[in-house]
């Protein structure tokens, strides 16, 4: 029992020194990256890069009324720009803009334009603005093709998580602090890159051999 206690103890410690370190690293070598999508706003954190003398451009600049009007990704241009939260959108064109400028929060992507999948475990980190679906019209962004699929497995069951984590631990939080701490102490239902790819892959083949 002794020894069981001491080890967990010595887990717990080593699982902190790694935070530390990780967190280290972070502020040292990612200060761009932390103030871009750490806004001061109410809606935190999101997916956006510094660009120029813009501080935080969400999705790489992508327009996110182009997804509900014309129903695909468009990057949007500097000079039809608008700031909410003060996070910088830009849009495709000055009709975009005014439909965004109407009605900020009907065109805001899920959980800060990070990817869907990730948030499902607590993770903030990623998101393709080329790789999206609408869902009951809301706008989730996912990292890749993998991921996607990976959070199709179940979307039921996904959706309920990523809503959760987002509500109980990510929205508000400094995304690099939560992305350390999740990458750590990982969320009971975690399942490895290879692990989802797996059942990914299980799926086709069940799919593909009942047509």
């Amino acid at each position: 029992m002794t020894t069981a206690l001491h080890s967990s103890a010595a887990a717990l410690r080593c699982a902190r020194l790694i935070l530390l370190a990780a967190l280290t690293a972070t502020l040292l070598g990612g200060c761009g990256a932390i103030v871009a999508q750490n806004p001061p706003g109410n809606w935190r954190p999101v997916n956006a890069v510094a660009d120029g003398d813009e501080r935080r451009v969400l999705l790489n600049g992508a327009d996110v009324v182009s997804y509900f009007v014309d129903g695909k990704h468009q990057q949007g241009q500097p000079q039809f720009s608008s700031r909410y939260e003060e996070v910088t959108f830009r849009f495709a064109s000055a009709e975009h803009k005014a439909l965004f400028d109407r009605d900020p929060a009907k065109y805001l992507p899920q959980y800060g334009g990070y990817c869907a999948n990730g948030i499902a475990y607590g993770i903030p980190w990623g998101g393709d603005a080329e790789r999206w679906k609408m869902i009951d019209g809301r706008l989730y962004i996912f990292g890749g093709q993998a991921s996607q699929e990976a959070f199709e497995l179940d979307e039921k069951t996904n959706l309920a998580l990523a809503e959760k984590y987002w509500a109980e631990e990510v929205k508000g939080s400094n995304s690099f602090m939560q992305r350390s701490r999740r990458l750590i102490f990982r969320v009971p239902h975690y399942q490895s890159g290879e692990d989802l790819a797996r059942a990914v892959a299980q799926k086709k083949a069940a799919t593909d051999a009942g047509r």
